[in-house]
């Protein structure tokens, strides 16, 4: 018996058997990016952008997400599937965020109405 494990028990490697090597320049690239992102984020806090706030804050966090998934997650180069699949999961989860505003917006008078009737 040798000390050494038996090369054929090795596991299977992940994906096509290879991994993606990013290079560091562009994974510096889109940190600067991501921290330009965020202090854009924290800038858009200084104007009164009306009904606009939301939709400006959530816009630049989409850009955000979407750049850790496809360079720190390597999305980008992997097989075009899990793309259409965590594309598919964003298009959700913006369905449902604007389901939920419309809901609040429909019973923002009702609400209004309610605390002011308590004061």
């Amino acid at each position: 018996m040798s000390s050494h494990a038996d090369p054929s028990s090795a596991p299977a490697p992940h994906g096509d058997g290879y991994a993606h090597v990013v290079p560091v320049r562009v994974l510096m690239s889109v940190l600067v990016a991501l921290l330009v992102l965020t202090y854009l984020t924290v800038y858009a806090t200084y104007f009164d952008l009306g009904n606009w706030n939301l939709a400006v804050a959530m816009a630049i966090a989409t850009v955000k997400a979407l750049l850790v998934a496809l360079y720190f997650m390597h999305l980008r180069y992997d097989k075009p599937f899990y793309l259409v699949v965590l594309l598919i999961a964003v298009a959700f989860l913006f369905l449902f965020i604007t389901i939920t505003l419309f809901d609040t917006v429909d019973y923002q008078n009702a609400i209004r109405a309610r605390t002011e009737s308590l004061d």
